[in-house]
């Protein structure tokens, strides 16, 4: 890739003096998982670089989601109403389920390497967290193919105001860190990986047919259900502790202390992005989010994860953060003339023209400024040997 350097030597020498702060009150995480990483980790030979976990992590998880793209484009596959869309084979789920109770393990162990192997450093913590923010993409949508959208399923955009919710969440916790100091894991992530294996696991055992059935007296559907369970995750697990968090920090005067306008400038970008696409759907003319869903979550997940990374990036190094993500530009112009042009029959080209934009920036981006930290500190990203 051509090289741009997308790190100012403030940035840099912010990277320098940074210590990672984080704090875990999950019970699930301190009794279940924790331990279960410490003893699986002490298998993982200590030539293995920390971010090798990480990358392989994030790649089972896009596997599953490349799996169920191909077998069910429109999420149709989970009904007995659309016999033009044939059910995910059986082995598919099987493997999801495999691929995502390795991810997560592989998402817990690779600080543990880091710090077995006495390689931690902040590249390792930006690779980790830049790629869960891309991983955000996949719980919702990994979940949506296995109720669908007809026969009992719920419709794409509730899906896609349960990913945003997703996003949120996760941007609010890296914002936590930006206005604190601290970060504070959310109780939600161990509980929605664990619960997305299960998930998984009972489909492959009953196949998509054991979710079609209403819950008793509440007459609700099992998507619906799951549906509730996930605003219940937002709502009670992640967005009160955040602002109760930001509050102490202020009260006690232990964070950043950072004008209003300061503090809440990380949130300008996520929530134009949210604004901006869901007005491109419900302007759209050609029905866009109804009729590629899976290409406008895409594009959601890897906006959203670019400005998460700029975020994140900014918090470690104790720099301001940018106002203004530079991808929300070209969507800004797009909206607008969705909204005022006849472009029916363009719209396609035009959200398959940013995806494609979009993806190649972030990755060039992400691959930029892993050579710029390597470079900065002597390291290498993916082995243990000192760079030259």
């Amino acid at each position: 890739m051509a090289v741009f350097y997308y790190l100012s030597p403030g940035v840099l020498r912010g990277f320098g003096r940074y210590k990672y702060s984080a704090i875990d009150t999950s019970p699930v995480s301190n009794y279940i998982t924790h331990p279960f990483w410490n003893w699986v980790v002490e298998f993982v030979p200590r030539w293995i670089a920390p971010n090798v976990l990480t990358l392989m992590g994030f790649l089972l998880l896009l596997v599953n989601f490349s799996l169920t793209t191909y077998y069910d484009p429109h999420f149709y596959a989970a009904s007995r109403d659309h016999l033009e869309s044939p059910p995910i084979p059986n082995w598919v789920w099987l493997l999801c389920a495999i691929n995502n109770f390795l991810s997560h393990t592989l998402d817990g162990i690779d600080g543990k390497q880091a710090r077995r192997t006495k390689s931690s450093s902040p590249l390792g913590e930006l690779f980790d967290h830049g790629l869960d923010s891309w991983a955000t993409l996949f719980f919702p949508v990994g979940m949506y193919s296995v109720f669908g959208r007809a026969e009992g399923g719920v419709g794409v955009f509730r899906v896609y105001s349960i990913l945003l919710g997703v996003m949120l969440c996760f941007s609010l916790s890296h914002w936590e860190k930006y206005n604190t100091g601290v970060l504070y894991l959310p109780w939600g992530y161990d509980i929605s990986q664990i619960g997305m294996t299960i998930v998984y696991l009972i489909t492959y055992l009953g196949t998509y047919k054991i979710w079609k059935f209403a819950l008793p007296i509440i007459n609700l559907q099992s998507a619906e259900a799951f549906e509730i369970l996930c605003y219940v995750g937002f709502l009670g697990l992640t967005i009160p502790p955040t602002f109760w968090n930001i509050y102490v920090s202020y009260r006690d005067k232990t964070g950043k202390m950072r004008s209003f306008y300061e503090a809440m400038r990380p949130l300008f970008s996520v929530i134009l992005l949210f604004t901006l696409m869901i007005v491109w759907a419900f302007f759209s003319k050609a029905d866009i989010l109804e009729n590629q869903p899976r290409l406008f979550y895409w594009v959601t997940g890897t906006v959203f994860s670019n400005i998460t990374c700029h975020l994140i990036v900014a918090q470690m190094s104790d720099t301001r953060c940018e106002l203004l993500n530079v991808l929300l530009v070209p969507l800004l112009i797009i909206v607008l003339a969705v909204i005022v042009l006849p472009l029916q029959a363009l719209e396609l080209q035009l959200l398959w023209a940013y995806a494609v934009l979009t993806t190649t920036l972030h990755v060039h981006y992400g691959v930029n400024v892993v050579k710029e930290m390597c470079s900065h500190f002597s390291i290498n990203a993916f082995t243990l040997k000192k760079a030259e």
